[in-house]
Parts: structure tokens; C-alpha cells; sequence
């Protein structure tokens, strides 16, 4: 199950990028809430060691229980709706042993590890509709677990990395051009529908979440609240930012006026203490870590490390992208975290699990 690698096949660039990201997270986490600073330092060296240990296995040989990741995917995402914490309104962690994780963020990883062996196993199959069915049946289970949560965020990141590796697996374009033809306008109309008064399609607070960014001065004082004080710190951090754990009365954050910076908003704080040079180093870095896993994929052994290595990259890119977008209000509050900054150990130890995958695809990759 360990092979023999040549250590010059290493991909150290990766591994290099990814650690300064999490750093910086370390950092501005510190800044934000400092009692926490510890737990995702602990985070970090677990994921950390988790990444190499799993980048030395053969990727081949652990896709071979890809129906056994599945179920257990399966099961914890129906746990979590069973006996699930209910915290903020929403049921998305589990309690396992004293230890509290959220299966939405395991799940992602999992899937991307399922569908590669599928789809490699199955490849001839990509334009038989019948196949494609199956697939799509097999992603909207645990995708209906996690939208009941209810998570529409990672809905939405799962929905988009789904398309990725169908698109990388070989769908035909006939099946493409179909799919965007239905899906744009049906977006679209579902989109004129949540914003009405009495729609029962998402929940309230999610259209809530809507609402107040098409119309933020009407929430100014509600749910506009933390993405407008967001925005006014990242402007206010300017070129050069306010300085690392800014004492300035006038700081957004020390103002307490985003509750949990450390989380969903944690962009906001290196926007301000950091300035625009630190907040385009996070956007350049992520966008590095993208294309290095691109790049590793397109040197892949085999169509399921191609799927791995780009469905990762794609994971990392738009959600954070996402999160990015909330907090400069391009988009509405989704919740997401931002990949290897945010606090939470669940979403910082899947990333880094997802990283070990794309290594070890990288370390068997064509000479």
C-alpha cells in the first residue's frame, strides 16, 4: 500500500503554498479571537500529518473501497440528521467520543474520492445516459442530506465540483450544452421566485440573506449588518493595513461590529489589519494552489488522479472565491469558510486530507 517514491517527485511547491495559507490564517485568527489561536495550530499540525502520511499511500489502492466511502459518507450525514448538535439553527455537526466535527466537510473529500474510481471504472460509460442518471442519483443523496441541514453554502460548492469531475470524467458536450440550456433558466426563475414574499422554497433566513444584498440598506441593521462592516474594513485597512493586531479604536474588529470574525469573515480582518497587499496575497495564493493542482493533473497515471487532483483544486478555488465574495459583498452570506484560514478543524483537516490525495497523484505521475 506504500510504494517506494523518488523524493524529487515531491511536490514541496504545494506543500509550501498551502502551509503559508494556513499560517496566515494562524495569524489572523490570533488577531480575531486569540483563545482560539491554539486549537487551529493543533488543527494544522494534525492536518498537516494527515497529509504527508496519506500522500506516501497509493491513492490506487485506497479508491479501491470507493462504495465503502460512500456508505460511510452516507451514514454520517444521516447521523448528523438523527442526533446531529443543533447549533445557530442549523443540525450539522456530530458528537462522536467527545470529538464535534462536521460530516459536510469529510463529505466533499469523500465524494470527489467515490466518483473518481466510478466514473475511471465506468469511463466507456460517460455519454450512456442511463450512467449518467446513476450518477446524478448518487450525488443528490448526500447532497439532499447536507441542503436539509440546512447547508445550502456547501450544497452550492459540492453542486459545482459535481460538474467539474463530470466534466473531466468526459461527459459529452451534448450533455453539457442540454444541461446549461434547462439550468440557466431554471435558475433563473427560481431565483425570481425566492425573492418573493411568500416562497417556500429555501428557508426564511436564507432569503433573508438574499435580500439584504440586493437591497443592503434596507438591512442595514439585520442581516446587511456583518457583510457592510466587512466591507468597511477592508477598506479601511487601505495599501498596507492598520498593522497586525491593530489597537485603534477606529478597527471594525476591535469594535466588535462582526460577531465570529474568526470564521466565514475572517477575510475581513486581513482585509483590514494587512491591507490590500495582504488581501491580495490570500486571492494569489489560493489562485497558486488552483493551478498547481490543475498542473498536477494533466500529468496524472490515470483518469482518477486527474479527477482527484482537479476536483481538489476546484473545491479550494471556489469556495474561496466565495467566501472572498461574501466578504467584500460580490456575493450574498453564504456561511463558507475560507480554505486553510478560517477557524474550524473539520474544514482545515479535510483540506489538507484533500492535499495528501493530490501529492500522492502527483508522486505516481507519467516521467
Amino acid at each position: 500500500m506504500i510504494r517506494q517514491y523518488r523524493i524529487r517527485d515531491y511536490d514541496f511547491k504545494l506543500i509550501i503554498l498551502v502551509v503559508v495559507l494556513t499560517v496566515i490564517g494562524i495569524l489572523a485568527i490570533g488577531s480575531a479571537k486569540e483563545s482560539l489561536q491554539t486549537r487551529q495550530l493543533a488543527g494544522f499540525v494534525f492536518g498537516f500529518f494527515l497529509m504527508i502520511v496519506i500522500s506516501l499511500f497509493d491513492y490506487s489502492v485506497i479508491l479501491r473501497f470507493y462504495w465503502i466511502l460512500y456508505v460511510v459518507n452516507i451514514i454520517l450525514l444521516i447521523l448528523v440528521a438523527q442526533i446531529g448538535v443543533d447549533a445557530g439553527g442549523a443540525q450539522r455537526w456530530l458528537n462522536i467520543f467527545s470529538i464535534q466535527f462536521q460530516p459536510s466537510e469529510t463529505a466533499k473529500i469523500l465524494l470527489i474520492l467515490f466518483f473518481a474510481q466510478l466514473i475511471m471504472r465506468h469511463q466507456n460509460s460517460m455519454n450512456d445516459l442511463r450512467f449518467i442518471i446513476i450518477c446524478m442519483v448518487l450525488f443528490a443523496f448526500p447532497l439532499l442530506l447536507i441542503y436539509k441541514q440546512p447547508d445550502m453554502s456547501t450544497s452550492i460548492i459540492m453542486t459545482v465540483v459535481f460538474c467539474v469531475i463530470m466534466y473531466i470524467g468526459g461527459i459529452g458536450w451534448k450533455y453539457i450544452i442540454t444541461a446549461l440550456a434547462i439550468g440557466i433558466p431554471t435558475l433563473i426563475i427560481a431565483f425570481t421566485l425566492i425573492i418573493q414574499p411568500d416562497q417556500t422554497l429555501i428557508e426564511p433566513f436564507q432569503q433573508n440573506r438574499i435580500l439584504a444584498w440586493l437591497h443592503p440598506e434596507e438591512y442595514a441593521n439585520a442581516e446587511a449588518y456583518q457583510q457592510l462592516n466587512s466591507e468597511m474594513a477592508i477598506g479601511s485597512g487601505q495599501l498596507y493595513g492598520k498593522g497586525y493586531k491593530t489597537n485603534e479604536i477606529s478597527s471594525v474588529k476591535n469594535g466588535n461590529f462582526i460577531s465570529e470574525p474568526e470564521t466565514d469573515f475572517i477575510y475581513a480582518v486581513i482585509g483590514e489589519e494587512f491591507g490590500f497587499v495582504g488581501g491580495c496575497s490570500v486571492i494569489v495564493i489560493l489562485i497558486l494552489i488552483s493551478f498547481e493542482c490543475i498542473m498536477v493533473a494533466r500529468r496524472s497515471k490515470d483518469l482518477a488522479g486527474t479527477i482527484i487532483a482537479t476536483s481538489v483544486g476546484a473545491l479550494i478555488g471556489f469556495q474561496g472565491i466565495l467566501n472572498i465574495a461574501v466578504a467584500t459583498g460580490a456575493s450574498p452570506n453564504t456561511g463558507i469558510p475560507l480554505p486553510f484560514v478560517s477557524y474550524g478543524l473539520t474544514s482545515l483537516v479535510s483540506s489538507y486530507i484533500g492535499i495528501g490525495f493530490v501529492l500522492n497523484v502527483r508522486l505516481q505521475c507519467k516521467k
